[in-house]
C-alpha cells in the first residue's frame, strides 16, 4: 500500500456507521441544545451539545458509561478551572498551569481515557472562552448533565441495538467447523492421505482458534448490547443458550485439535488398513452428525438428506474396539480418549 492510500485509510473505516446511530446522535444534539437553552437562556450550550453527541453510542450500556465519564470529567475540570481562576486570574500562564493540573489529576485518579481526558479540556473551555464565575461554571456542569441525560434517552428509546444474531452466527459457525474437523479426520482414517494433505487438514483445524476467539468476542457484544436496554428481557433466553452452547464447544475445539495433531504425527500409509479404525471413523461421522444436531438445534436447516436419521442423534454409547496393532496403539489410544470425551460433550454426560 503507498503511502496516500495508507494515510486514507487510517482516516477512513471499513464499514459506515449505522444510518440509525447518525440520526440518533443528530437528534440528540438537538433536543440537548434546545433543552439547554430552555433551562439555561441567554447562552449558547455547546456543552449540551457535545455531550449529547458523544453519549449516543452502539449500545446502550457503552452511553451510560460514556456519560457517566463525560459529567465526572466536565465537573472535575469545571470545579479546578473555577478554583485556579478565582485564586490567580485567567493569564496565559495559569490556564496552561490548570491544564497540566487536570492531566496529573486524571492520572492519579486512574480515571479511564474518556474522564481523565475531558478534565483538561473542560477546565481549557472554562479558562478561555468564559469568566471564572460562581454561575457560568454552575451553567456548564448543568449543561452537560441536561446533554448526557438527553443522549442516553434517545439512545434507549430510539430502537436500542441487540447483537444477538452476530454472536448466534459465530456459535453456530464455529460448531459447525468442529463438526467438518470430524469429518475431515475421518476421510483421513478411511482414505490414504498424503503429507501435504495432512499438513492441510491440520492448518484447517487450527482456525477454530479464531473462530473461538471470535465467537467469544460476539458474545461479549452481544451482552453489552442487553445491558440496561428495556428490549433485554425478551432476548436474555436466547443469549443465555447461547452462552451454554458456546462452553460447551471450548473443550470441542481442545479434542478436535488433539486428534488433528495425533493423525497427523502418528499417520502411516497402513493406518487405513487397521480394523479398529472403522469403529473411530464411524464415531467420529456420528459426533459431527451429531454436533450439527446440538448447534442446529433451533434452525429449520436439515442436517441431512436421510430422512430415516434426520434429527436423531447417533452418538449413543461410548466407543468400544479390539487392541489394535502394535504400531498403531498410541494413535488409537489417544483417538478413544477424545472421542470419549467428545461424547461426553455432546451428550452432556456429566
Amino acid at each position: 500500500m503507498t503511502g496516500p492510500a495508507r494515510f486514507t485509510a487510517r482516516l477512513r473505516s471499513s464499514a459506515r456507521i449505522p444510518l440509525l446511530q447518525v440520526a440518533k446522535s443528530a437528534i440528540a444534539t438537538v433536543l440537548a441544545w434546545f433543552a439547554a437553552v430552555l433551562v439555561l437562556p441567554g447562552t449558547l450550550p455547546v456543552f449540551a451539545a457535545i455531550a449529547a453527541l458523544l453519549v449516543v453510542q452502539p449500545s446502550v450500556n457503552q452511553s451510560v458509561g460514556r456519560a457517566l465519564e463525560r459529567s465526572f470529567g466536565v465537573i472535575a475540570g469545571v470545579i479546578i478551572a473555577f478554583g485556579i481562576g478565582v485564586v490567580f486570574g485567567q493569564d496565559s500562564w495559569v490556564v496552561l498551569t490548570a491544564i497540566v493540573v487536570a492531566i496529573f489529576v486524571g492520572w492519579a485518579l486512574r480515571l479511564t481515557p474518556g474522564s481523565a481526558n475531558q478534565i483538561p479540556i473542560s477546565v481549557m473551555l472554562v479558562l478561555t472562552i468564559g469568566a471564572a464565575t460562581p454561575d457560568y461554571a454552575f451553567a456548564r456542569i448543568i449543561e452537560t448533565l441536561i446533554g448526557a441525560a438527553v443522549g442516553l434517552i434517545v439512545n434507549i428509546l430510539v430502537v436500542p441495538p441487540v447483537l444477538l444474531a452476530p454472536a448466534h452466527a459465530a456459535v453456530t459457525a464455529l460448531g459447525t467447523e468442529i463438526a467438518a474437523t470430524f469429518e475431515r479426520l475421518a476421510d483421513a482414517l478411511r482414505t490414504p492421505k498424503t503429507d501435504a494433505q495432512l499438513q492441510e487438514i491440520l492448518l484447517t483445524a487450527r482456525l477454530l482458534r479464531p473462530m473461538q476467539a471470535k465467537a467469544q468476542e460476539s458474545l461479549e457484544d452481544a451482552d453489552e448490547s442487553l445491558a440496561f436496554n428495556p428490549r433485554q428481557q425478551r432476548y436474555r433466553v436466547a443469549l443465555d443458550a447461547d452462552d451454554a452452547l458456546f462452553a460447551r464447544m471450548g473443550p470441542l475445539v481442545t479434542r478436535s485439535l488433539n486428534m488433528t495433531r495425533a493423525v497427523h504425527d502418528h499417520y502411516d500409509a497402513a493406518l487405513p488398513d487397521e480394523p479398529t479404525v472403522e469403529p473411530i471413523v464411524d464415531e467420529l461421522e456420528r459426533a459431527a452428525h451429531d454436533l450439527r444436531l446440538l448447534v442446529r438445534a433451533d434452525d429449520s436447516t436439515p442436517v441431512e438428506a436421510d430422512p430415516q436419521t434426520q434429527g436423531i442423534p447417533l452418538l449413543t454409547a461410548p466407543l468400544r474396539i479390539l487392541t489394535p496393532h502394535a504400531e498403531h496403539w498410541v494413535l488409537i489410544g489417544s483417538l478413544m480418549e477424545d472421542l470419549r470425551r467428545v461424547h461426553e460433550e455432546i451428550v452432556g454426560a456429566e
